[in-house]
């Protein structure tokens, strides 16, 4: 099975209205000494209900929809047979839809757009068995997220519709990835993510299910993120306008989809949606794109 057919589908960005990463960069596949893959793909997303605490409400403060719109390049590179090095950039368009009246006179603007944060990973397997027919991979993943341009995250509502949190992110997690001779594969991982400023820090983690075969790959997968206690809850006391400050909580579903083409190509599909969290927007996104591997 050559694993380089594979790698983009399971690092497609799928962005959360406050820009929070809600799948991970990092799969249990290796794609070898030299070979790798190339993806561009955009996102569609949208929610209008978001979970607060102590309960869900069914309107955005200010904006009352928000629709947010993302392009993501994706690629990565075996250096080793163990090592694998993964670079991807978003641009990303958040809107809302704020009422005439409300952005007359006002600070508020129903569109914010622009370059968000370029990660960077490193992804080593360190340990591999046979178990009966199937095989087990252990690996480690560090990996750094940076704002790459100057978009803004201030404190005040109208920050709302961010297209990002402005932080610098550290991550490290353990990826766990069970291969049948079938194809049939389960991969789960967990690690924590410290982060710069007013950002808490978060635990992290994900597991997926899928079929990875010579002309399709498939999985399911679910992702979740518990922010630490520093953190404040939106229009709760101690929360000062600062959404950065904020403890995002959440557990998200999703499914992947890719098929090769001709001549490396390949498609990639997705569709996620979020069914908890905490200072989230409920969304559900759709992705589409197309992958090169070599």
């Amino acid at each position: 099975m050559n694993n380089s057919y594979f790698s983009p589908i399971v690092a497609i960005l799928l962005l959360s209205g406050v820009a929070t990463q809600a799948q991970s960069l990092s799969s249990g596949f290796m794609s070898g000494r030299k070979h790798g893959s190339v993806s561009v793909s955009g996102t569609q997303e949208w929610y209008q209900q978001v979970y607060l605490v102590p309960e869900k409400i069914n309107d955005v403060p200010i904006f009352r929809r928000i629709q947010v719109k993302s392009v993501s390049l994706y690629a990565n590179y075996g250096i080793t047979d163990k090592i694998e090095a993964v670079v991807s950039l978003p641009y990303v368009r958040s809107e809302g839809q704020a009422s005439a009246q409300i952005l007359q006179n006002s600070p508020y603007t129903n569109v914010r757009e622009g370059l968000q944060d370029v990660s960077g990973l490193l992804k080593f397997k360190g340990y591999s068995t046979e178990v009966g027919s199937s095989i087990l991979n252990l690996l480690g993943v560090v990996s750094v997220s940076t704002p790459l341009s100057n978009y803004k995250s201030e404190q005040g509502l109208e920050y709302i519709i961010a297209i990002g949190n402005k932080a610098t992110k550290v991550s490290t997690a353990g990826i766990a990835h069970l291969q049948t001779a079938s194809g049939v594969f389960v991969t789960g991982q967990a690690g924590y993510s410290l982060r710069s400023g007013r950002v808490p820090n978060a635990f992290i983690a994900e597991t997926k299910v899928g079929y990875a075969g010579p002309r399709i790959y498939v999985d399911g997968w679910a992702a979740f993120q518990k922010s630490d206690n520093s953190g404040t809850d939106i229009l709760q006391p101690g929360f000062d306008g600062d959404f950065t400050a904020t403890r995002v909580d959440f557990a998200r579903v999703g499914v992947s989809a890719f098929r090769p083409l001709a001549q490396g190509f390949g498609l990639v599909l997705g569709a996620s949606t979020y069914v908890s969290g905490r200072n989230v927007g409920k969304s559900t996104g759709v992705t589409g794109g197309l992958a090169y591997n070599f």
